[in-house]
Protein backbone atom coordinates (compact mmCIF):
# COMPACT_ATOMS: atom_id res chain seq x y z
CA UNK A 1 0.00 0.00 0.00
CA UNK A 2 1.29 3.46 -1.03
CA UNK A 3 1.92 5.62 1.91
CA UNK A 4 1.33 9.82 2.00
CA UNK A 5 0.41 11.32 -1.36
CA UNK A 6 0.43 8.97 -4.06
CA UNK A 7 -3.65 7.66 -3.61
CA UNK A 8 -4.74 4.15 -4.34
CA UNK A 9 -7.22 4.85 -7.03
CA UNK A 10 -10.97 3.58 -6.83
CA UNK A 11 -14.64 3.11 -8.16
CA UNK A 12 -16.44 3.54 -4.72
CA UNK A 13 -15.40 4.54 -1.56
CA UNK A 14 -17.60 3.38 1.28
CA UNK A 15 -16.83 5.27 4.36
CA UNK A 16 -18.44 3.03 7.39
CA UNK A 17 -19.25 -0.98 7.18
CA UNK A 18 -22.59 -1.14 9.23
CA UNK A 19 -25.50 -2.75 8.19
CA UNK A 20 -25.92 -0.15 4.80
CA UNK A 21 -22.17 0.39 4.29
CA UNK A 22 -21.69 -3.57 3.76
CA UNK A 23 -24.95 -4.03 1.70
CA UNK A 24 -23.65 -1.26 -0.47
CA UNK A 25 -20.22 -2.72 -0.72
CA UNK A 26 -21.49 -6.09 -1.59
CA UNK A 27 -24.33 -4.93 -4.23
CA UNK A 28 -21.39 -2.53 -5.75
CA UNK A 29 -19.47 -5.95 -6.01
CA UNK A 30 -22.15 -7.59 -7.36
CA UNK A 31 -21.91 -4.71 -10.14
CA UNK A 32 -18.95 -5.01 -11.18
CA UNK A 33 -17.25 -2.08 -9.37
CA UNK A 34 -14.11 -2.10 -7.87
CA UNK A 35 -14.76 -0.83 -4.03
CA UNK A 36 -12.82 0.38 -1.03
CA UNK A 37 -14.55 -0.34 2.55
CA UNK A 38 -13.35 1.51 5.35
CA UNK A 39 -14.43 0.76 9.04
CA UNK A 40 -12.72 1.43 12.20
CA UNK A 41 -14.21 -1.11 14.07
CA UNK A 42 -15.57 -4.41 13.53
CA UNK A 43 -17.93 -5.29 9.97
CA UNK A 44 -21.31 -5.10 10.84
CA UNK A 45 -21.45 -1.74 12.67
CA UNK A 46 -23.68 -0.74 15.70
CA UNK A 47 -26.26 -3.24 14.85
CA UNK A 48 -24.48 -6.59 14.74
CA UNK A 49 -21.55 -5.39 17.57
CA UNK A 50 -23.21 -3.21 19.84
CA UNK A 51 -26.42 -2.93 19.35
CA UNK A 52 -29.54 -5.09 17.62
CA UNK A 53 -27.99 -8.47 17.65
CA UNK A 54 -26.29 -8.33 21.06
CA UNK A 55 -29.59 -7.00 22.55
CA UNK A 56 -31.28 -9.40 21.14
CA UNK A 57 -29.53 -11.97 22.47
CA UNK A 58 -29.96 -10.79 25.77
CA UNK A 59 -33.80 -10.62 25.69
CA UNK A 60 -34.07 -14.16 24.38
CA UNK A 61 -31.70 -15.32 27.19
CA UNK A 62 -33.91 -13.49 29.71
CA UNK A 63 -37.46 -14.51 27.93
CA UNK A 64 -35.43 -18.00 28.37
CA UNK A 65 -35.19 -17.70 32.34
CA UNK A 66 -38.13 -16.46 32.66
CA UNK A 67 -39.86 -18.89 31.69
CA UNK A 68 -38.65 -21.24 33.14
CA UNK A 69 -40.89 -20.00 36.10
CA UNK A 70 -44.17 -20.55 34.33
CA UNK A 71 -43.58 -24.52 33.26
CA UNK A 72 -44.93 -26.07 36.22
CA UNK A 73 -48.82 -25.67 35.26
CA UNK A 74 -47.89 -27.70 31.84
CA UNK A 75 -47.01 -30.23 34.29
CA UNK A 76 -42.92 -30.21 33.53
CA UNK A 77 -40.81 -30.25 37.31
CA UNK A 78 -37.52 -28.64 37.62
CA UNK A 79 -35.10 -29.36 40.31
CA UNK A 80 -35.60 -27.36 43.47
CA UNK A 81 -32.01 -25.97 43.08
CA UNK A 82 -32.34 -21.91 42.66
CA UNK A 83 -31.93 -21.09 38.94
CA UNK A 84 -29.28 -18.95 38.13
CA UNK A 85 -28.10 -16.17 35.80
CA UNK A 86 -24.30 -16.12 34.22
CA UNK A 87 -23.76 -13.26 32.61
CA UNK A 88 -20.46 -13.95 32.00
CA UNK A 89 -21.12 -17.32 30.13
CA UNK A 90 -23.88 -15.31 28.43
CA UNK A 91 -21.03 -12.75 26.76
CA UNK A 92 -19.04 -15.93 25.71
CA UNK A 93 -22.23 -17.20 23.96
CA UNK A 94 -23.27 -13.59 22.65
CA UNK A 95 -19.41 -13.14 21.07
CA UNK A 96 -19.56 -16.32 19.52
CA UNK A 97 -22.84 -14.97 17.71
CA UNK A 98 -21.55 -11.91 16.44
CA UNK A 99 -18.19 -13.41 15.37
CA UNK A 100 -20.08 -15.74 13.48
CA UNK A 101 -21.64 -12.67 11.41
CA UNK A 102 -18.83 -10.68 11.25
CA UNK A 103 -16.70 -12.87 9.70
CA UNK A 104 -19.63 -13.84 7.39
CA UNK A 105 -19.86 -10.52 6.63
CA UNK A 106 -15.83 -10.36 5.44
CA UNK A 107 -16.47 -13.33 3.68
CA UNK A 108 -19.11 -11.65 1.53
CA UNK A 109 -17.11 -9.06 0.78
CA UNK A 110 -13.86 -10.93 -0.02
CA UNK A 111 -16.23 -13.29 -2.77
CA UNK A 112 -17.92 -9.56 -4.05
CA UNK A 113 -14.22 -8.00 -4.54
CA UNK A 114 -14.75 -5.60 -1.74
CA UNK A 115 -11.37 -4.04 -0.58
CA UNK A 116 -12.29 -3.74 3.28
CA UNK A 117 -9.37 -1.36 5.06
CA UNK A 118 -9.83 -0.96 9.27
CA UNK A 119 -8.79 2.76 9.62
CA UNK A 120 -10.68 5.93 10.25
CA UNK A 121 -11.50 7.79 7.05
CA UNK A 122 -11.88 11.25 6.76
CA UNK A 123 -12.39 13.51 3.49
CA UNK A 124 -9.69 15.10 1.99
CA UNK A 125 -12.00 16.91 -1.09
CA UNK A 126 -14.33 15.84 -3.17
CA UNK A 127 -12.55 13.14 -4.89
CA UNK A 128 -10.58 12.29 -1.87
CA UNK A 129 -10.20 10.43 1.59
CA UNK A 130 -7.57 9.61 4.18
CA UNK A 131 -7.85 6.75 6.26
CA UNK A 132 -5.80 6.56 9.61
CA UNK A 133 -5.04 2.91 10.57
CA UNK A 134 -2.43 1.69 12.71
CA UNK A 135 0.48 4.52 12.76
CA UNK A 136 -0.15 5.07 9.28
CA UNK A 137 -2.06 7.34 6.79
CA UNK A 138 -3.29 6.30 3.22
CA UNK A 139 -5.02 8.17 0.42
CA UNK A 140 -8.05 7.15 -1.72
CA UNK A 141 -8.71 8.52 -4.94
CA UNK A 142 -12.71 7.72 -6.20
CA UNK A 143 -15.02 8.86 -8.33
CA UNK A 144 -17.90 7.85 -6.29
CA UNK A 145 -18.65 7.73 -2.18
CA UNK A 146 -21.00 6.63 0.20
CA UNK A 147 -21.03 8.03 3.51
CA UNK A 148 -22.52 5.25 6.27
CA UNK A 149 -20.98 6.60 9.21
CA UNK A 150 -23.86 5.47 11.63
CA UNK A 151 -24.49 7.02 14.99
CA UNK A 152 -24.03 6.83 18.63
CA UNK A 153 -25.52 7.48 21.79
CA UNK A 154 -26.56 10.78 22.77
CA UNK A 155 -25.88 11.79 26.33
CA UNK A 156 -26.71 14.58 27.90
CA UNK A 157 -24.20 17.33 29.48
CA UNK A 158 -25.05 17.03 32.97
CA UNK A 159 -24.15 13.01 33.11
CA UNK A 160 -21.30 11.74 32.22
CA UNK A 161 -20.99 7.70 31.04
CA UNK A 162 -18.24 5.51 33.08
CA UNK A 163 -19.05 2.47 32.06
CA UNK A 164 -19.29 1.06 35.40
CA UNK A 165 -22.11 2.58 37.25
CA UNK A 166 -23.72 5.03 34.28
CA UNK A 167 -23.93 3.20 31.15
CA UNK A 168 -25.19 3.86 27.80
CA UNK A 169 -26.62 1.07 25.67
CA UNK A 170 -23.10 -0.33 24.21
CA UNK A 171 -22.15 -0.51 28.16
CA UNK A 172 -24.67 -2.46 29.99
CA UNK A 173 -24.70 -5.33 26.81
CA UNK A 174 -20.93 -5.88 28.35
CA UNK A 175 -22.15 -6.09 32.05
CA UNK A 176 -20.72 -9.32 33.97
CA UNK A 177 -23.23 -9.77 36.56
CA UNK A 178 -26.72 -8.86 36.00
CA UNK A 179 -26.86 -5.75 38.67
CA UNK A 180 -29.63 -5.93 41.81
CA UNK A 181 -31.24 -2.54 40.44
CA UNK A 182 -31.16 -0.42 37.71
CA UNK A 183 -32.33 3.14 36.67
CA UNK A 184 -33.45 3.60 32.97
CA UNK A 185 -33.73 7.19 31.67
CA UNK A 186 -35.54 7.48 28.79
CA UNK A 187 -38.88 4.75 28.19
CA UNK A 188 -38.27 4.65 24.38
CA UNK A 189 -37.67 1.04 22.34
CA UNK A 190 -34.14 0.86 23.60
CA UNK A 191 -35.00 1.69 27.27
CA UNK A 192 -37.83 -0.94 27.58
CA UNK A 193 -36.32 -3.54 25.51
CA UNK A 194 -33.33 -3.65 27.97
CA UNK A 195 -35.29 -2.33 31.08
CA UNK A 196 -37.71 -5.75 30.23
CA UNK A 197 -34.72 -8.25 29.50
CA UNK A 198 -33.39 -6.99 32.75
CA UNK A 199 -36.25 -7.18 34.74
CA UNK A 200 -36.72 -10.99 33.80
CA UNK A 201 -33.37 -11.98 35.07
CA UNK A 202 -34.59 -10.06 38.77
CA UNK A 203 -33.15 -6.68 38.62
CA UNK A 204 -34.86 -3.98 40.22
CA UNK A 205 -35.92 -1.94 37.10
CA UNK A 206 -37.00 2.10 37.57
CA UNK A 207 -37.92 3.98 33.94
CA UNK A 208 -37.53 7.34 33.89
CA UNK A 209 -39.85 9.02 30.91
CA UNK A 210 -39.94 13.01 29.91
CA UNK A 211 -43.39 11.83 28.11
CA UNK A 212 -46.44 10.81 29.55
CA UNK A 213 -46.20 7.35 28.58
CA UNK A 214 -43.35 5.11 27.52
CA UNK A 215 -43.23 4.38 23.41
CA UNK A 216 -44.38 7.62 22.67
CA UNK A 217 -43.49 7.00 19.14
CA UNK A 218 -46.12 4.00 18.88
CA UNK A 219 -49.48 4.43 19.04
CA UNK A 220 -51.38 4.19 22.53
CA UNK A 221 -53.84 1.15 21.94
CA UNK A 222 -50.25 -1.12 21.31
CA UNK A 223 -48.18 0.26 24.25
CA UNK A 224 -50.90 -0.41 26.86
CA UNK A 225 -50.38 -3.99 26.09
CA UNK A 226 -46.52 -3.39 27.49
CA UNK A 227 -47.28 -0.74 30.17
CA UNK A 228 -49.47 -4.03 31.52
CA UNK A 229 -46.75 -6.50 31.43
CA UNK A 230 -43.83 -3.82 32.43
CA UNK A 231 -45.83 -3.93 36.06
CA UNK A 232 -46.26 -7.55 36.56
CA UNK A 233 -42.59 -7.56 35.73
CA UNK A 234 -42.45 -5.52 38.78
CA UNK A 235 -40.91 -1.97 37.23
CA UNK A 236 -40.91 0.98 38.21
CA UNK A 237 -42.47 3.67 35.65
CA UNK A 238 -42.21 7.15 35.98
CA UNK A 239 -43.52 9.30 33.25
CA UNK A 240 -43.71 13.05 32.46
CA UNK A 241 -40.74 12.92 34.64
CA UNK A 242 -37.43 15.01 33.94
CA UNK A 243 -33.86 13.99 35.48
CA UNK A 244 -32.31 16.91 36.58
CA UNK A 245 -28.87 15.57 38.36
CA UNK A 246 -27.15 12.35 38.26
CA UNK A 247 -24.38 11.30 41.00
CA UNK A 248 -22.61 8.41 42.21
CA UNK A 249 -22.73 7.98 45.87
CA UNK A 250 -21.23 5.14 47.30
CA UNK A 251 -21.13 3.29 44.83
CA UNK A 252 -24.90 3.78 43.85
CA UNK A 253 -26.18 6.29 41.21
CA UNK A 254 -28.11 8.99 42.55
CA UNK A 255 -30.53 10.51 39.92
CA UNK A 256 -32.17 13.76 41.00
CA UNK A 257 -35.99 14.11 39.10
CA UNK A 258 -38.91 16.18 38.98
CA UNK A 259 -42.13 15.74 37.66
CA UNK A 260 -45.42 17.64 38.35
CA UNK A 261 -47.06 14.97 40.48
CA UNK A 262 -44.09 14.18 42.19
CA UNK A 263 -42.34 17.07 42.88
CA UNK A 264 -38.44 16.46 43.39
CA UNK A 265 -37.37 12.99 44.34
CA UNK A 266 -34.28 11.21 44.25
CA UNK A 267 -34.11 7.71 42.52
CA UNK A 268 -31.08 5.35 43.68
CA UNK A 269 -29.75 2.59 41.68
CA UNK A 270 -26.58 0.17 41.69
CA UNK A 271 -26.47 1.62 37.82
CA UNK A 272 -27.88 3.65 35.43
CA UNK A 273 -28.48 3.22 32.19
CA UNK A 274 -29.30 6.57 29.65
CA UNK A 275 -31.42 5.57 26.67
CA UNK A 276 -32.24 8.74 25.23
CA UNK A 277 -31.71 8.74 21.42
CA UNK A 278 -29.03 8.52 19.25
CA UNK A 279 -27.34 11.71 17.44
CA UNK A 280 -25.25 10.99 13.49
CA UNK A 281 -21.78 10.36 13.68
CA UNK A 282 -21.03 13.24 11.04
CA UNK A 283 -18.58 15.65 12.46
CA UNK A 284 -14.88 14.55 12.27
CA UNK A 285 -15.15 13.10 8.59
CA UNK A 286 -14.29 16.47 6.73
CA UNK A 287 -18.03 16.54 5.17
CA UNK A 288 -16.52 20.52 4.84
CA UNK A 289 -13.63 19.74 2.92
CA UNK A 290 -15.62 17.36 0.44
CA UNK A 291 -19.17 20.47 0.03
CA UNK A 292 -21.09 18.32 1.85
CA UNK A 293 -23.80 20.23 3.95
CA UNK A 294 -24.96 18.81 6.86
CA UNK A 295 -28.58 20.07 8.67
CA UNK A 296 -29.19 21.72 12.06
CA UNK A 297 -28.63 18.71 14.12
CA UNK A 298 -26.48 17.08 11.92
CA UNK A 299 -28.16 14.44 9.29
CA UNK A 300 -27.28 14.72 5.89
CA UNK A 301 -30.04 15.60 3.28
CA UNK A 302 -30.48 12.93 0.61
CA UNK A 303 -32.91 12.57 -2.20
CA UNK A 304 -34.85 9.51 -3.37
CA UNK A 305 -31.63 8.28 -5.18
CA UNK A 306 -29.57 8.81 -1.52
CA UNK A 307 -27.46 11.51 -3.34
CA UNK A 308 -26.41 14.49 -1.27
CA UNK A 309 -25.83 17.78 -2.53
CA UNK A 310 -22.65 16.69 -3.92
CA UNK A 311 -24.29 14.52 -6.79
CA UNK A 312 -21.41 11.69 -6.99
CA UNK A 313 -21.60 11.42 -3.09
CA UNK A 314 -24.07 9.36 -1.51
CA UNK A 315 -25.05 8.84 2.23
CA UNK A 316 -27.26 6.44 4.02
CA UNK A 317 -28.27 5.33 7.44
CA UNK A 318 -28.80 6.78 10.77
CA UNK A 319 -26.61 10.09 9.23
CA UNK A 320 -29.52 10.81 7.00
CA UNK A 321 -33.33 11.95 8.54
CA UNK A 322 -35.55 9.17 9.11
CA UNK A 323 -35.88 6.58 11.78
CA UNK A 324 -32.53 4.53 12.98
CA UNK A 325 -33.17 1.34 11.60
CA UNK A 326 -30.82 -1.37 10.03
CA UNK A 327 -32.79 -2.71 7.61
CA UNK A 328 -33.27 1.04 6.31
CA UNK A 329 -29.54 1.80 6.16
CA UNK A 330 -29.42 -1.88 3.92
CA UNK A 331 -32.28 -0.94 1.78
CA UNK A 332 -30.23 2.73 0.76
CA UNK A 333 -27.17 0.82 0.70
CA UNK A 334 -28.13 -1.21 -1.74
CA UNK A 335 -30.14 1.77 -3.67
CA UNK A 336 -27.37 4.07 -3.82
CA UNK A 337 -25.39 1.09 -5.16
CA UNK A 338 -28.18 0.36 -7.93
CA UNK A 339 -27.96 4.32 -8.85
CA UNK A 340 -23.92 4.60 -8.50
CA UNK A 341 -24.27 1.11 -10.74
CA UNK A 342 -26.27 2.31 -13.56
CA UNK A 343 -29.79 1.19 -12.34
CA UNK A 344 -32.79 2.39 -11.96
CA UNK A 345 -33.45 2.07 -7.96
CA UNK A 346 -34.75 4.74 -5.40
CA UNK A 347 -36.54 4.82 -1.87
CA UNK A 348 -40.00 5.79 -2.54
CA UNK A 349 -41.94 3.38 -0.58
CA UNK A 350 -43.27 4.71 3.05
CA UNK A 351 -43.55 1.21 3.65
CA UNK A 352 -40.63 0.77 6.15
CA UNK A 353 -41.74 -1.74 9.19
CA UNK A 354 -40.56 -1.40 13.08
CA UNK A 355 -40.14 -3.81 15.79
CA UNK A 356 -40.11 -3.61 18.98
CA UNK A 357 -38.74 -6.19 21.17
CA UNK A 358 -40.93 -5.75 24.54
CA UNK A 359 -43.25 -7.72 26.22
CA UNK A 360 -44.79 -8.29 24.33
CA UNK A 361 -43.40 -7.42 21.54
CA UNK A 362 -45.27 -4.54 19.04
CA UNK A 363 -44.50 -4.59 15.13
CA UNK A 364 -46.13 -2.56 12.72
CA UNK A 365 -45.93 -0.81 8.83
CA UNK A 366 -48.20 2.03 7.35
CA UNK A 367 -50.38 4.46 9.16
CA UNK A 368 -52.04 3.81 12.67
CA UNK A 369 -55.51 4.57 12.95
CA UNK A 370 -54.75 8.29 14.10
CA UNK A 371 -52.41 9.62 11.21
CA UNK A 372 -55.08 7.56 8.89
CA UNK A 373 -58.00 10.06 10.01
CA UNK A 374 -55.42 13.00 10.37
CA UNK A 375 -54.37 12.23 6.67
CA UNK A 376 -58.07 12.51 5.73
CA UNK A 377 -58.77 9.25 4.99
CA UNK A 378 -62.39 7.32 6.19
CA UNK A 379 -61.27 4.39 8.14
CA UNK A 380 -62.10 0.87 9.22
CA UNK A 381 -60.48 -0.74 11.37
CA UNK A 382 -60.55 -4.89 12.35
CA UNK A 383 -58.76 -6.24 15.49
CA UNK A 384 -58.67 -9.62 16.91
CA UNK A 385 -57.38 -11.02 20.87
CA UNK A 386 -54.65 -13.74 20.41
CA UNK A 387 -56.64 -14.95 23.71
CA UNK A 388 -59.37 -16.56 20.82
CA UNK A 389 -56.11 -18.02 18.66
CA UNK A 390 -55.42 -21.78 18.95
CA UNK A 391 -51.79 -21.72 19.05
CA UNK A 392 -51.12 -18.85 20.98
CA UNK A 393 -53.00 -20.64 23.77
CA UNK A 394 -51.07 -23.70 23.38
CA UNK A 395 -47.68 -21.45 23.60
CA UNK A 396 -49.27 -19.88 26.47
CA UNK A 397 -48.81 -16.61 24.83
CA UNK A 398 -52.27 -14.94 24.49
CA UNK A 399 -51.61 -11.36 25.06
CA UNK A 400 -52.06 -8.79 22.72
CA UNK A 401 -54.38 -8.55 19.18
CA UNK A 402 -53.37 -7.67 15.24
CA UNK A 403 -54.87 -4.88 13.93
CA UNK A 404 -55.51 -3.49 10.21
CA UNK A 405 -56.50 -0.05 9.37
CA UNK A 406 -58.13 -0.23 5.99
CA UNK A 407 -59.60 2.89 3.75
CA UNK A 408 -63.32 2.12 4.02
CA UNK A 409 -64.01 3.61 0.37
CA UNK A 410 -61.11 1.55 -1.51
CA UNK A 411 -61.10 -1.08 1.15
CA UNK A 412 -56.80 -0.80 0.21
CA UNK A 413 -54.72 -1.12 3.73
CA UNK A 414 -52.87 1.40 5.20
CA UNK A 415 -52.06 -0.19 8.09
CA UNK A 416 -50.94 -3.19 9.69
CA UNK A 417 -49.76 -3.11 13.17
CA UNK A 418 -49.64 -6.07 16.04
CA UNK A 419 -48.73 -6.03 19.55
CA UNK A 420 -48.07 -10.31 20.74
CA UNK A 421 -45.53 -13.04 20.74
CA UNK A 422 -43.14 -12.81 17.84
CA UNK A 423 -45.10 -9.95 16.23
CA UNK A 424 -41.32 -9.31 14.90
CA UNK A 425 -41.98 -12.10 12.44
CA UNK A 426 -45.09 -11.67 11.59
CA UNK A 427 -45.41 -8.17 10.48
CA UNK A 428 -43.44 -9.97 7.11
CA UNK A 429 -46.73 -10.28 6.02
CA UNK A 430 -47.98 -6.83 6.76
CA UNK A 431 -44.94 -5.72 4.96
CA UNK A 432 -45.60 -7.44 1.76
CA UNK A 433 -49.41 -6.75 1.74
CA UNK A 434 -48.70 -3.00 1.75
CA UNK A 435 -46.08 -2.69 -0.52
CA UNK A 436 -48.56 -5.00 -3.23
CA UNK A 437 -51.61 -2.34 -2.10
CA UNK A 438 -53.73 -5.29 -1.19
CA UNK A 439 -57.04 -4.66 -0.67
CA UNK A 440 -58.37 -5.95 2.88
CA UNK A 441 -60.09 -8.71 1.24
CA UNK A 442 -56.92 -9.87 -0.15
CA UNK A 443 -55.88 -10.90 3.58
CA UNK A 444 -59.43 -12.72 4.44
CA UNK A 445 -59.64 -14.65 1.28
CA UNK A 446 -55.72 -16.12 1.44
CA UNK A 447 -55.63 -19.37 3.37
CA UNK A 448 -53.51 -19.60 6.09
CA UNK A 449 -52.40 -22.12 8.22
CA UNK A 450 -53.48 -22.95 11.53
CA UNK A 451 -52.49 -23.69 14.35
CA UNK A 452 -50.60 -20.10 13.84
CA UNK A 453 -50.14 -17.32 15.12
CA UNK A 454 -50.52 -15.58 11.65
CA UNK A 455 -53.95 -16.43 11.23
CA UNK A 456 -54.12 -13.50 13.60
CA UNK A 457 -53.93 -11.16 10.10
CA UNK A 458 -56.84 -12.69 8.75
CA UNK A 459 -59.31 -12.74 11.61
CA UNK A 460 -58.40 -8.88 11.86
CA UNK A 461 -59.16 -8.44 7.86
CA UNK A 462 -62.58 -10.17 8.43
CA UNK A 463 -63.42 -8.38 11.05
CA UNK A 464 -63.27 -5.56 9.18
CA UNK A 465 -65.58 -7.03 6.46
CA UNK A 466 -67.45 -8.10 9.43
CA UNK A 467 -67.44 -11.76 9.44
CA UNK A 468 -64.72 -12.73 11.73
CA UNK A 469 -64.90 -16.35 13.00
CA UNK A 470 -63.76 -16.46 16.38
CA UNK A 471 -64.68 -13.45 17.97
CA UNK A 472 -68.26 -11.58 17.70
CA UNK A 473 -68.61 -9.04 14.98
CA UNK A 474 -69.81 -6.05 16.24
Amino acid sequence: MVVGEVAVETDIIIMGGGPGGYAAAIRLGQLGKSVVLVERDRLGGVCLNRGCIPSKALIHAANQYQRLNDLGKMGIRLSQERTTMDLGIWQDWKEGITSQLNQGIAHLCKENGVTVVKGQATFLSDDRIGVETDGDFETYKFEQAIIATGSRPYIPSFIKVDGEYILDSTASLLLQEVPSSLSIIGGGYIGIELGMAFAKLGTKVTIIEMASRILPQVAENLVKEVTRNAKKLGMNIKTSSKVEKASVVDGHVHLQISSKKQGSEVVVSEKTLVTIGRIPNTEEIGLNRAGVTVGEKGYIAVDMECRTNVPHIFAIGDITPGPALAHRASKQGIVAAEVIGGLPSAIDSPYVPYVIFSEPQIAGVGLSREEAEQQGYSVKTGKFPFSANGRALAMDETEGFAEVIVDAESHILLGMHMVCADASNLIGEGVLALELAARVEDIALSVHPHPTLAEGWMEAAEAVLGHAIHIVNK
